[in-house]
């Protein structure tokens, strides 16, 4: 089946935690699958359908935590994937870093 992505994607495993907003809880995860779009999030407790969420991580090659937006765009058992917000110049330039293609 051919991929029909509209972005480069890169396979990361980097730790990372997330909350829907208006919400105090925070959730553990991992993050996999990074895109300038978004990510799939591994974790036992996936937020619902169009969440908004806030998620904490260092990105591979920053030296410091940026939240980045995001909604639930689909959710499975161990995971969901992610569309991002509006992205800062940083997160933007590192992310697309990442997924450029070898």
């Amino acid at each position: 089946m051919a991929e029909h992505r509209q972005f480069g994607r890169s396979n990361i495993d980097v730790p990372l935690t997330f909350m829907v907003r208006g919400k105090p809880e925070l959730h553990e995860g991992r993050g996999r699958d990074l895109s300038i779009g978004g990510m799939f999030i591994e974790t036992s407790t996936p937020a619902p359908f169009n969440s908004d969420l806030d998620i904490m991580v260092v990105l591979p090659g920053a030296a410091e935590t940026s939240t980045l937006p995001a909604r639930v765009r689909w959710e499975r058992d161990g995971g969901m994937g992610v569309q991002f917000g509006l992205l800062g110049a940083r997160e933007t330039h590192l992310i697309a870093k990442l997924a450029r293609p070898k």
